[in-house]
């Protein structure tokens, strides 16, 4: 499943957006001021017709089945539950829509299925962020067809973004198409951790002694030190770029004739010069 907002807006309550989101990823859309993060949850899931602009499942304008296929979660003053109301009231009320028994027995025992049972009697609103997040989103996609999940303003509840990202993640590993609206902080914080994970993901770097050791070959021999006939050569070769020689002709030099006198001590080396 893929959803595409084609150049939407809202007058003020939204400026002019384009973005897309599918089956098996998540990303993130940036969205400032109160209203905005709902109007964008409400346009992106088919239960708010645009000013302008379009919205498309898999290439076709069908509202009612995005509505049908797509979950709006949390969005404020539309579908997030009071912050009063005991987290049991509210997985009960949830089971309900999606069909399922919704007792409040039913609901304790799912809370319980979860790994959350000692949270029954909480308020929502004490909940810790990345608990509600997993909570609402595991019970939006208990209903009947359900392929995508917008989850809106997951930051506004407080705690770090790496929280409620990797839950939002995890339900992009199950197979949903996951969009979560944020706000700018939340964003810079997001963009850092991608970055801190993609460095640490390179794994250490070696230090620089270590790839240099790798990096020279072994000697013919056997031996660590390199042979002495190695050296001469290189000196010779530093020798011949100080005193300009043309590397293309013969380097040999003729023999010297002996000479009549006591020779003078041979002070002319290419070394010194």
């Amino acid at each position: 499943m893929r959803i595409t907002l084609h150049s939407v807006d809202k007058g003020r309550a939204l400026p002019t957006t384009s973005l897309e989101f599918h089956s098996g990823a998540v990303r993130y859309a940036l969205a400032e001021t109160e209203q905005r993060p709902t109007v964008l949850g409400l346009i992106a899931s088919g239960r708010m017709r645009p000013n302008a602009g379009r919205v498309t499942i898999d290439d076709t304008a069908d509202a009612k089945a995005l509505r049908r296929r797509v979950a709006l979660v949390d969005a404020p003053d539309v579908s997030d539950p009071h912050a009063d109301i005991a987290l049991s009231g509210v997985v009960g009320e949830e089971l309900m829509f999606a069909g399922v028994g919704a007792t409040p027995v039913h609901a304790r025992r799912w809370l319980t299925q979860l790994g959350f049972a000692e949270l029954a009697s909480v308020p929502i609103g004490n909940i810790d962020p990345a608990v509600r997040v997993r909570i609402l989103c595991e019970l939006a996609v208990l209903r009947e067809g359900v392929d995508g999940v917008v989850l809106v303003s997951p930051d506004r509840h407080g705690g770090t973004p790496d929280g409620w990202w990797r839950i939002a993640a995890e339900f992009a590993d199950r197979g949903y198409a996951m969009l979560v609206i944020i706000g700018g902080s939340a964003a810079v914080a997001l963009e850092r951790m991608q970055e801190f994970e993609a460095i640490n993901a390179s794994g250490p770097q070696p230090r620089l002694d270590e790839v240099e050791a790798e990096v020279e070959p072994p000697s013919e021999n056997g031996d660590d030190s390199p042979p002495d006939e190695h050296v001469a050569d290189e000196h010779a070769d530093a020798d011949a770029v100080d005193l300009g020689f043309d590397t293309d002709t013969d380097p040999t030099p003729a023999p010297a004739p002996a000479p009549d006198t006591d020779p003078a001590p041979d002070t002319d080396t290419g070394a010194e010069r």
